[in-house]
C-alpha cells in the first residue's frame, strides 16, 4: 500500500454517476441507458477505475426489488465498449416481508450473467432524514436497514459467486463487522472499504473532516484492505477530504451522486479535478488493471466484456 515518491500507488478513482441526484437539479446527471453508458466511458477516459450507479428504481419504498434487466442492458453495453470496466449497483433498503434474497438477486443474477467483478457489501443499519426549517431532523420512518443476517448474507454470496466486494462505510459499526471477518481469517478477496462521510444537513455518517478519516484508520489498525474516501453533501475535492486521502495512500470516490456545492458540474469534470489533485503527490490515476490488481479481484476482468474483446 506504499505511497513513496519512489513507489508510488496507482489512485483507484471511483466515478458514482447519479443516486438520488436529480435532473432538476443539475441536468447533467445522467440516468437514461444512453448517458450512463456514454458518462462512464467518458469517466474512465478522464481516469475512473471503477464505476457505480443507480437505475430509476426507487431504493426507498417499492417493492424491494430491482429489475435486474434496467441494470444489465446499459451495463451490456458498456462492457463492449470497456470490457475492463469494474462496475457496482446500488440495492433496495430492508423492508418488512422482502427477503435478503430478492433485494440481493439483481447482483447474483448480474454476477452469473458475467456483468459484474465485484457486488455490493452494506453491512450496517443508519437512520435518513434531512434538516427541517427549525434546523432538526425531520421526522422520518426511513430506515437504510441492513441487519446481521444480511450482511453476513453478502459477503458469503460474493465469495459463492466469486466476486470482489465494494463494502461501504457508512458508520463506524459497519467497519467493525468487516474488521471481525478480516480478523478471523474469513473475508473474500477483493473487497475495498469505502468511507463514506457526510455533510451536517445530512443524518448519517461522519463529517468530512481529517479527524473523521484519522479515526476510521485509527480503527482500521493492520488490516491492509484498500479504503477510499467520499463526501456526500459536500464536494471531496472542495473541502480537502480527498487530498487527504491522496496523501495518506487511499484511493477517492466522486460524482454527482455525493456530490453538493454551488457549482453544476459534470463527473467527468469531477474525475478530472482528482486526477489534477492526485499529480501533486505523484500519483497516478489506475487503470481498471491496476486497480482489480490493487483489490485483488478474484474474478477480472468481468466474463461478458472478456468473452467479447479480451482484455482493454
Amino acid at each position: 500500500m506504499g505511497n513513496s515518491p519512489l513507489n508510488p500507488q496507482p489512485l483507484i478513482i471511483e466515478a458514482s454517476l447519479n443516486g438520488a441526484a436529480s435532473k432538476h437539479n443539475n441536468p447533467q446527471v445522467p440516468y437514461t441507458d444512453e448517458e450512463i453508458v456514454a458518462d462512464a466511458v467518458a469517466c474512465m477516459d478522464a481516469g475512473a477505475a471503477l464505476i457505480h450507479n443507480h437505475t430509476d428504481e426507487p431504493i426507498f419504498g417499492g417493492s424491494g426489488k430491482l429489475d435486474y434487466e434496467r441494470y444489465a442492458k446499459p451495463w451490456r453495453r458498456l462492457l463492449e465498449l470497456r470490457p475492463d470496466a469494474i462496475l457496482t449497483p446500488t440495492m433496495p433498503v430492508g423492508q418488512e416481508g422482502v427477503p435478503v434474497e430478492d433485494r440481493y438477486s439483481h447482483v447474483s443474477k448480474m454476477a452469473q450473467e458475467g456483468l459484474l467483478a465485484q457486488g455490493l457489501c452494506d453491512p450496517g443499519t443508519f437512520n435518513l432524514s434531512l434538516l427541517d426549517e427549525d434546523g432538526l431532523f425531520a421526522s422520518s420512518r426511513y430506515l437504510y436497514r441492513n441487519d446481521m443476517q444480511d450482511s453476513r448474507y453478502y459477503v458469503e454470496t460474493c465469495r459463492e459467486l466469486s466476486i470482489g466486494l465494494s463494502i461501504s462505510i457508512f458508520e463506524p459499526s459497519f467497519l467493525k463487522f468487516i474488521l471481525a471477518y478480516y480478523r478471523a481469517g474469513k473475508l473474500p478477496a477483493g473487497g475495498i472499504l469505502k468511507f463514506y462521510f457526510a455533510s451536517d444537513e445530512l443524518s448519517f455518517g461522519m463529517p468530512p473532516t481529517v479527524a473523521s478519516l484519522q479515526a476510521y484508520l485509527g480503527m482500521l489498525g493492520d488490516c491492509d484492505l484498500p479504503w477510499l474516501v467520499s463526501s456526500f453533501g459536500d464536494d471531496c475535492v472542495g473541502c480537502g477530504l480527498a487530498e487527504e486521502a491522496i496523501k495518506r495512500g487511499g484511493h477517492v470516490q466522486v460524482g454527482l451522486e455525493p456530490y453538493g456545492g454551488d457549482r453544476y458540474p459534470s463527473n467527468v469534470e469531477l474525475v478530472q479535478e482528482v486526477v489534477a489533485l492526485a499529480q501533486h503527490y505523484q500519483r497516478p490515476a489506475a487503470t481498471p488493471t491496476e486497480a482489480a490488481a490493487i483489490m485483488r479481484l478474484p474474478t477480472y476482468p468481468a466474463p461478458y466484456g472478456a468473452q467479447i474483446k479480451g482484455p482493454h
